[in-house]
């Protein structure tokens, strides 16, 4: 974890989850941290949290939706260190619901802060990255931005759009001779709050405190540490793309045999995949 000493890093969706895991093992490994969240109560413990282990902390409330302010944040911060060496856009947040029962703005949301949340983030810290010689940009995707799954049309559309964004993004870097790292994250089902601020349309006829419930029991296998050590190792081999997880692993596999067909798995296809049902439906039930 040597590569991490030293090094300025900027993490978004800080106060909770994944996000606060990161800023926690960053700050350990010898980082400095500019970490930012919507949630100020959370954003405050991470921030006590990273004080207490001496590491150098600047914290601030960031809707990263708020292009302006994010481009204004990310000068502020490269003021304030020095420098920038690495951005985690961590930020993020689901909406239950199919296409039938989803309004636009429901789809527009989930887009504004997990597909736009991103570019804006690194959009306005590239230049710093870039100048710092020694760079990286790692950016959440998810395991529904490997396969899809009905019900999840808003979110699933964001992820697949960070996918393609973040891969072309370090085609971009190379082909520029650019010291910069560029790195998608692919997590499972990790234990965090996010089933709990998941927002679920009308139509669906779902309990929030049922869906907690069977998200926790039957998807949440990885803790947020795990994640956050399993992105750093990552980061620190600079690996295009990190699975995390034996659902998102499993997924990966799917869809690398099944090619478009793996939603016949799922559902009950014919032949060979008919016979792999089960395997699919299994699967389903651990994302549903």
């Amino acid at each position: 974890m040597q590569k991490f000493a030293g090094k300025v890093a900027v993490v978004t969706g800080a106060g909770s989850g994944i996000g606060q895991a990161l800023a926690l093992e960053l700050g350990l490994a010898g980082a400095s941290l500019a970490i930012s969240d919507v949630n100020t109560e959370g954003l405050a413990q991470t921030e006590e949290q990273l004080k207490a282990i001496g590491a150098p902390v600047k914290a601030d409330r960031l809707d990263v939706t708020e292009r302006e302010a994010f481009l204004a944040y990310a000068d502020e911060v490269n003021e304030h260190f020095g420098k920038v060496n690495q951005i985690y856009n961590n930020a993020g947040l689901t909406h239950i619901g199919t296409l039938e029962v989803s309004d636009f703005k429901d789809i527009e949301r989930v887009m504004d802060v997990d597909f736009w949340g991103v570019v804006n983030g690194t959009k306005a810290f590239l230049p710093h990255v870039i100048a710092s010689g020694d760079g990286h940009v790692v950016n959440i995707s998810s395991v529904l931005g490997v396969m899809a799954l009905p019900g999840q049309v808003a979110y699933v559309s964001a992820k697949f759009a960070v996918r393609g964004f973040t891969e072309a993004l370090r085609q971009e870097m190379a082909v520029a001779g650019h010291q910069v790292g560029v790195t998608v994250v692919h997590p499972g089902g990790v234990k965090t709050s996010f089933g709990t601020n998941a927002e679920i349309a009308d139509g669906m006829g779902l309990d929030q405190d049922e869906v907690l419930a069977n998200f926790d029991q039957q998807v949440a296998k990885t803790t947020p540490q795990q994640a956050a050590r399993i992105i750093l190792a990552a980061v620190d081999k600079n690996k295009a793309r990190v699975l995390i997880g034996a659902d998102a692993k499993s997924a990966d596999l799917l869809v690398r045999v099944a090619g478009t067909r793996y939603h016949e798995v799922l559902f009950g296809g014919p032949g060979l995949l008919g016979r792999l049902v089960t395997f699919g439906r299994r699967l389903l039930a651990r994302r549903s």
